[in-house]
């Protein structure tokens, strides 16, 4: 505003220069959305830090392909037949897989975190991974060998969606306070890590030991399938998930501010919770419960973008940035070990026969997490606040 004595007139937009938050129209005029300038700048960044930790990942490994090799055989599949079957075939699907899993559980847990208006509700922490988990685990444990990609989606979303419903049903009496959420989603968590353990026991060894390595959370030996199963989940639940920002924005204002403001609370929250159980139990399908990427990724991309709430955007490319590499990471952590090792001499930290061995993901970021919530307390010393 510009202030001529004691009047005050807009002061107009300057041609060819928008205004960084102006709403932009999509589709008609009724469907609109806020686009600022420094979460554009965010979600680039972490778009391009994917990027390159896929190209990176295409290239390292146990059979090297040099770059100029990789995009032949990703764009024309010609070149040398090894370099073309490591690029296409087993490369290619997990890094692809990264983005796509780390998106959906970023996303995730922006809709949890902002429902409950607790930056700790995330999906792996009030319990609906480890839900999501055992109906996955259940589906392996009664088909073995003949459980798909499909079947166990469909478990996985079972599982997440039966454990959502006990967790908001007990956190819900006397209004949803996001500690009693996350309080009683860690005793879920807790009750349903022993329900694994039994289903693990009463199954096949084959079976078990299947179970037990895709508990741990892994892109190790996924394929196409894993990664056409997230992408048409991906392709219906973002664009709802983009349309329902608006609600979700206000929701985090509290109910009854979110009521005034015209927001059906009730049935914004069951519909969110829907979209965040799906986006949740697919990539937890396609790669098993892969910790920290949801609780860390929408507090990271508020911290960076500035904003006052978690933007479903920011947090699904900072989910994606921080799988990819920490994907890189543990594909390539033995071999940095070997190297290690080489150098010192005298240092012997793996054996030549796991120099080419593959770290499930789901261990570094586990680690990852567990560094992240000490920074978060640290920070928070003194606050009274956890």
């Amino acid at each position: 505003m510009r202030t001529v004595g004691d009047r005050a007139r807009p002061v107009p937009a300057t041609p060819g220069r928008p205004d960084a938050t102006r709403p932009v129209s999509l589709l008609s005029a009724r469907i609109t959305f806020r686009l600022h300038r420094r979460t554009g700048q965010v979600c680039l960044l972490a778009l391009v830090l994917s990027a390159v930790a896929l190209v990176i990942s295409l290239s390292v490994g146990a059979y090297p392909v040099p770059l100029p090799d990789v995009a032949r055989a990703v764009f024309e599949g010609t070149g040398d037949r090894l370099a073309v079957h490591f690029v296409n075939q087993e490369r290619l699907p997990q890094a692809l897989l990264a983005i796509l899993v780390g998106a959906a559980l970023g996303i995730s847990g922006a809709i949890f975190q902002s429902i409950s208006r607790n930056p700790l509700a995330s999906p792996d922490v009030v319990g609906f991974n480890s839900g999501a988990a055992t109906g996955a685990i259940a589906v392996i444990v009664s088909l073995g060998g003949a459980a798909g990609a499909a079947a166990m989606a469909l478990g996985a979303i079972g599982g997440g969606l039966a454990t959502a419903l006990v967790v908001f049903v007990l956190a819900s009496r006397g209004g949803l306070h996001g500690v009693r959420l996350v309080l009683i989603g860690l005793g879920v968590t807790a009750m349903l890590g022993s329900v694994n353990s039994y289903l693990l026991t009463r199954s096949s060894l084959n079976n078990a030991q299947s179970a037990h390595v895709w508990l741990v959370g892994t892109l190790n030996g996924r394929g196409w399938s894993s990664v056409q199963m997230i992408a048409v989940a991906l392709a219906l639940l973002l664009p709802a998930a983009m349309l329902l920002g608006r609600q979700l924005r206000m929701l985090e204002l509290g109910d009854e501010l979110a009521n005034g403001l015209g927001v059906r609370v009730g049935r914004a929250r069951i519909t969110l919770t829907v979209l965040g159980i799906g986006l949740c139990a697919v990539a937890v399908a396609s790669a098993g419960p892969i910790p920290f990427v949801a609780l860390a990724a929408p507090q990271i991309a508020v911290m960076l973008t500035r904003s006052p709430g978690v933007s479903v955007i920011s947090a699904g490319a900072v989910g994606a940035a921080l799988l990819s590499l920490a994907h890189l990471v543990s594909s390539q952590f033995f071999t940095a070990l070997a190297w290690v090792g080489d150098r010192v001499g005298w240092l012997k930290l793996v054996d030549d026969s796991q120099r080419n061995n593959l770290l499930p993901v789901g261990v570094t970021t586990a680690v990852l997490g567990g560094a992240y919530l000490a920074w978060v307390l640290f920070k928070r010393r003194g606050t009274g606040r956890a």
